[in-house]
């Protein structure tokens, strides 16, 4: 067997999704470590609403940087949470990453879950995350979903 290409180039891979991640959240992000740090945060909020094996399913279609960031520091033991609204979800990731990286509310942008959705999709195989995310549930789906984005605009990116 081959080695994987998202495990050779996993470093390429992930500087072009952060970019991804990082414009499309706007000029208030400075640098790849406040991405990663959002990234990470929205992760997070999606895993805290999934079972251990749907955390897997997950993580077993994402780029392996992310992947890894995914199960990092999960506690398998906890009961998964209700997703909530967006703004709601959007509130809680912003909390969980000024709590762990001291990142004011006011420089993480709106449009966390939107923008890493965005970065993700285009990084991704679209059959394998629908798949994946159909499977979960509507709410998902709706976590995911990138609202008034051409489906073109998120095709997966050829590094």
């Amino acid at each position: 067997m081959s080695m994987p290409w998202t495990y050779r180039h996993s470093e390429k891979e992930f500087k072009s999704f952060l970019k991804d991640a990082k414009d499309r959240m706007g000029s208030v992000l400075e640098s790849d470590k406040m991405a990663y740090t959002v990234v990470d945060g929205v992760l997070h909020v999606f895993r805290r609403r999934l079972t251990p094996p749907q955390v897997i399913a997950f993580g077993d279609v994402l780029p392996s940087s992310l992947r890894a960031m995914l199960v990092r520091g999960w506690n398998v033991d906890a009961v998964p949470l209700p997703f909530g609204s967006r703004s709601e979800m959007i509130r809680e990731a912003q909390e969980l990453r000024q709590t762990r990286n001291i990142m004011p509310l006011n420089i993480m942008p709106l449009n966390v879950i939107e923008a890493t959705g965005y970065a993700l999709w285009r990084h991704v195989d679209h059959r394998d995350l629908a798949r994946v995310l159909a499977q979960i549930g509507p709410e998902a789906v709706a976590f995911w979903h990138v609202p008034g984005v051409a489906e073109n605009e998120l095709q997966q990116q050829i590094i």
